[in-house]
């Protein structure tokens, strides 16, 4: 049995792994702070990149703002909620990874696939000149891969992650609400 995500007190260092947020905004290191205690309710084993969506929806205003009107926020939210009870049940037993990268953690608590998306927004957010990665940045990178939970979510509800891409690399974002 793999390990579950470490918990950690105020005492204990932060080893630095991919789950160190330097880079990050203040938003973003609240979000992964949020998808961290998601997977640990949860008693899922890694945080993956639905947990990195399911937190970035609640908390990131530019993040909503990328899905656009017509209640696709509220219908994605629908479905990360029903993970827990049932609907993503058979993910607790599997690392989410895209088979683009061998299986090894590449960062503890973190699945293959999210570690990597974590990097990638630091790299989207250098690219576009910015000195901290936001919401946003990492946004794109959980839905860049089409193997990601996060887009199987995102077509379960009935959303296109192209479209999101689109509208984010569009500049279509900002100040949205849950629907």
């Amino acid at each position: 049995m793999q390990p579950r995500i470490p918990r950690q007190t105020v005492h204990e260092p932060v080893p630095p792994t991919v789950d160190d947020v330097a880079g990050f905004s203040a938003e973003l290191v609240a979000a992964v702070a949020g998808a961290r205690r998601r997977a640990v309710r949860g008693a899922d084993r890694q945080i993956d990149s639905a947990h990195l969506l399911h937190s970035l929806l609640e908390s990131d205003p530019e993040v909503r703002g990328a899905f656009g009107e017509g209640g696709r926020v509220a219908r994605v939210l629908g479905y990360l909620v029903q993970r827990s009870i049932g609907y993503g049940l058979r993910w607790q037993g599997g690392v989410e990874d895209s088979g683009a990268l061998p299986v090894v953690a590449v960062a503890e608590g973190f699945s293959p696939l999210a570690a990597v998306a974590m990097e990638a927004a630091r790299t989207r957010a250098e690219r576009r000149g910015a000195a901290l990665a936001e919401g946003v940045d990492l946004l794109v990178a959980v839905l860049e891969d089409p193997r990601s939970r996060a887009v199987e979510v995102l077509a379960r509800a009935g959303v296109d992650a192209v479209e999101v891409l689109t509208r984010v690399e569009k500049g279509e974002t900002g100040e949205a609400g849950w629907g």
